[in-house]
């Protein structure tokens, strides 16, 4: 009887290391931190989503702040040039976006670098860890409608952090009681679609 065919498709490296191991290789998965001000929180706590995410994944810390995209001149319907970030975002089977809210909604260096791919996010899975003095739902709630415009699942699951800057120190995110726990069932639920997500691009995929 033949072996199964893996859920997914590892980078060469993951794959031999876990073949070494006789197991199964991780998803990959892109945490992006979203804001791009001078004096931010998005890094830190993108640190800790991508520390907690590594336990599940293959992991890939996309900093906005540290990521030029092209002119929006350049931007066209369905994307636009060939960007820096590109092959990450198109690599990844789902993406942990550690966003603030800003003014009732996430902030432009996020909406841009969404608007900057198209094909590159399409038919994977989603997650938000938002953050603000009320946690950040609202910056959740809009990235839910852009995302599905881009067939993007994003998780039932999603964790808003209220006021984290009470909660970092020299060490960095110190999560308040219950934050870790609420995190890890997002990234479960993160985990299960983007890996039935990659076995549909695989096997089956969309005709347009």
């Amino acid at each position: 009887m033949s072996s199964p065919t893996p859920l997914y498709s590892p980078s060469p490296e993951t794959a031999s290391a876990a073949a070494d191991r006789g197991e199964q290789p991780p998803l990959r998965l892109a945490v992006i931190a979203a804001s791009v001000r001078k004096d931010r929180l998005s890094r830190v706590l993108a640190d800790w989503a991508a520390g907690k995410a590594a336990g599940i994944a293959d992991v890939d810390l996309v900093d906005l702040a540290e990521c030029e995209l092209p002119d929006d001149e350049h931007l066209e319907p369905g994307g636009g040039p060939r960007s820096v970030i590109a092959d990450r975002i198109e690599r990844a089977d789902g993406y942990v976006v550690v966003t603030p809210e800003y003014n009732h909604s996430y902030p432009a260096g996020l909406k841009r670098a969404i608007d900057w791919h198209y094909g590159e996010w399409m038919f994977k899975a989603a997650t938000v860890l938002s953050y603000g003095v009320q946690g950040g739902v609202l910056a959740t709630e809009h990235l839910r409608g852009v995302f599905a415009e881009l067939h993007v699942v994003t998780t039932r699951r999603a964790v808003g952090l209220r006021a984290p800057w009470n909660d970092i120190g020299r060490d960095g995110f110190t999560p308040p009681p219950g934050t870790g726990e609420a995190l890890d069932e997002a990234l479960r639920e993160l985990a299960w679609w983007a890996a039935t997500l990659h076995a549909a691009r695989r096997d089956r995929p969309f005709q347009r």
